[in-house]
């Protein structure tokens, strides 16, 4: 259950996702790596601006962690997402060791875009996976995040669907 501190973290995360800018076409995603009360890395969505369809805020954050904490291991750090992490975000929690993920809106709180599947959703690839050590906490300043993107029943131009 997210807490005051983690408010803290997702309001910086927010701030951050405002960088990139005050619109849904602009992708205002954004991640912030926390261990120990200090930022590890953090990251933006940057697909468009490297045409790297891996480039979600999360990865970003990811591939500067490594280098920043002289590891790939991560545990006993929270991943703050303004966004429910899409599937590839999600595993590369798990491979990465976080302990928790912390995310704002929700996948029912946003256009259907931002997610690749109907059905299967993070909490599946969490409960699925071997690691029983990591945490998933939903709906952190939630409907500060989501008014960050696209709504669920938004009529979205096909040119800015990410996934559909």
């Amino acid at each position: 259950m997210p807490c005051a501190e983690d408010e803290r973290w997702m309001a910086q995360a927010i701030a951050l996702a405002k960088t990139k800018g005050s619109t849904p076409q602009d992708t205002p995603i954004a991640a912030i790596i926390v261990r120990d009360g200090a930022v590890i890395a953090t990251g933006t969505n940057q697909t468009c601006e490297t045409c790297d369809a891996t480039a979600h805020a999360e990865m970003v954050a990811f591939r500067a962690a490594g280098p920043a904490s002289g590891s790939m291991d991560l545990r006993g750090a929270t991943l703050y997402s303004t966004l429910q992490p899409c599937g590839m975000c999600t595993m590369a929690s798990i491979w990465t060791k976080v302990e928790r993920i912390v995310y704002g809106a929700g996948r029912d709180e946003v256009h259907r875009m931002y997610f690749e599947d109907r059905h299967l959703d993070t909490m599946d690839f969490i409960a699925d996976a071997w690691r029983e050590d990591l945490v998933l906490d939903g709906g952190c300043l939630a409907a500060q995040c989501a008014a960050l993107y696209f709504g669920p029943n938004d009529a979205v131009p096909a040119e800015l669907q990410g996934n559909i």
